[in-house]
């Protein structure tokens, strides 16, 4: 097994420089770079392009430093590496697959892009009031992007994934992005940022196949990760949120993210105290420390300018729409104001609902500031600002948003307001 071999660089500059040398070292002229996470998708995913002849290399990106993912308790410590992703562990796992398929490996030092691109943005959209998704960030700009220009530096022909969704070319050769088929596993929320261009250089294997699959064609295939845990957390989290800014940036305790604040009803009068804006999402009902009320309360508004969390009861979670900002559209163009019919996703895990778009502003869904107004066919309840908001047309996904603002229902909505409690009970 001559061929499997790792390099660890410390940047990536230094990897670029040094792209001509590794392909000529690893033959990889019209191979497929496979992201090796150290998980059994990604390795089922080197491994099937193994069996089917063609040269595979596989990269694994050193995200973040497990040792740096908590603060200074110790507790917390001895939990940090069971949740890390392509740390210390991870590599060792990936590095073992590469050598078991025999395929040439590389390490590559990703730390400070992944610290602006994802986690700085992440603690950015916390201090807004906003629910961030990391993960949408890391694919968007890290995995769908920095690694595709790795890809195509090293010169390969292709960037493999173990993301269950599909792409499917249509007869003018243009690749189109699908729902996994297996709907438990589908992870096309988390890809709709994904770029027309980067599809055409993407290839997701197990987008036909269920995990129970995944699992049994690595034990065929020798693979000593075959019944590895999945990570069901945040990679650079090592503990609850109301942390979260004490662990990743310590400097940051005191700032108005972590400042005390007033908890209101809707009429403003206060009900309680918060410990920081930081600690609370839309819909949250229980940690809110409020005691001796009639009904259950539930977050149902952050205001990060005047620190204030807003509680209601559940029918104040309930939206008639959303303000979408980054807009990434699959399809062809819009105009600016024309209405059209989707369904939509603004959780990952949700059943898709009706709706219609309208992409605003002069450049219609092309512009750089694009923006969309999505109106729900029917009320809709806990839907968080700096969530995605996800397009479908059936199965197949035309791209979507992260949600900038919501559209709460006034006096002329009650009736469909009181419907959505109905069937939410």
């Amino acid at each position: 097994m001559g061929k499997s071999f790792i390099v660890l660089f410390m940047n990536v500059s230094r990897f670029s420089a040094s792209c001509n040398s590794l392909r000529a070292a690893a033959g990889s002229d019209g191979a497929i770079v496979v992201a090796m996470s150290g998980g059994v998708d990604s390795s089922v995913v080197a491994g099937l392009l193994r069996r089917s002849g063609r040269r595979v290399i596989g990269i694994t990106l050193q995200l973040y430093d497990e040792r740096k993912k908590v603060s200074q308790s110790s507790s917390l410590e001895r939990g940090a590496s069971s949740k890390s992703c392509c740390a210390g562990r991870d590599i060792a796992d990936a590095r073992n697959v590469a050598r078991a398929l025999d395929i040439p490996h590389y390490v590559l030092d990703f730390e400070d892009r992944f610290r602006h691109a994802v986690i700085d943005d992440f603690l950015a959209s916390y201090r807004k009031g906003e629910t961030p998704l990391p993960c949408v960030r890391c694919n968007q700009r890290i995995k769908f992007s920095a690694l595709v220009d790795v890809a195509k530096g090293l010169g390969a022909v292709g960037l493999a994934t173990g993301h269950y969704i599909r792409i499917e070319r249509a007869p003018e050769g243009e690749a189109r992005l699908y729902r996994a088929r297996d709907t438990a596993k589908d992870q096309s929320y988390f890809l709709f940022a994904t770029t027309r261009e980067q599809l055409s250089f993407l290839h997701f294997p197990l987008g036909d196949m269920k995990k129970n699959e995944t699992r049994e064609l690595a034990r065929t295939m020798g693979l000593a990760n075959s019944d590895k845990v999945e990570s069901q957390d945040i990679c650079f989290v090592a503990s609850r949120y109301t942390r979260l800014f004490p662990e990743l940036l310590p400097q940051a305790a005191g700032s108005e993210s972590e400042v005390a604040g007033d908890i209101c009803d809707l009429s403003g009068n206060v009900l309680g105290r918060h410990a920081g804006i930081a600690g609370y999402t839309i819909g949250q009902r229980r940690g809110l420390g409020l005691g001796g009320l009639s009904s259950p309360m539930y977050v149902v508004g952050i205001d990060a300018r005047r620190n204030i969390v807003t509680v209601g009861e559940r029918s104040s979670l309930s939206v008639r729409g959303v303000i979408l900002r980054e807009i990434n559209w699959l399809c062809d163009s819009v105009d600016a104001g024309v209405s059209i019919g989707l369904d939509v996703k603004f959780r990952s895990l949700m059943d898709t609902v009706a709706a219609r778009v309208s992409f605003i502003g002069a450049g219609g869904c092309g512009g750089e500031d694009a923006r969309a107004e999505v109106i729900f066919s029917e009320p809709q309840i806990a839907v968080a600002c700096g969530q995605a908001c996800v397009f479908y047309d059936g199965e197949r996904v035309l791209g979507g948003g992260i949600i900038d603002e919501t559209l709460a229902y006034d006096v002329a909505h009650e009736d469909a307001n009181d419907a959505c409690l109905v069937a939410a009970e």
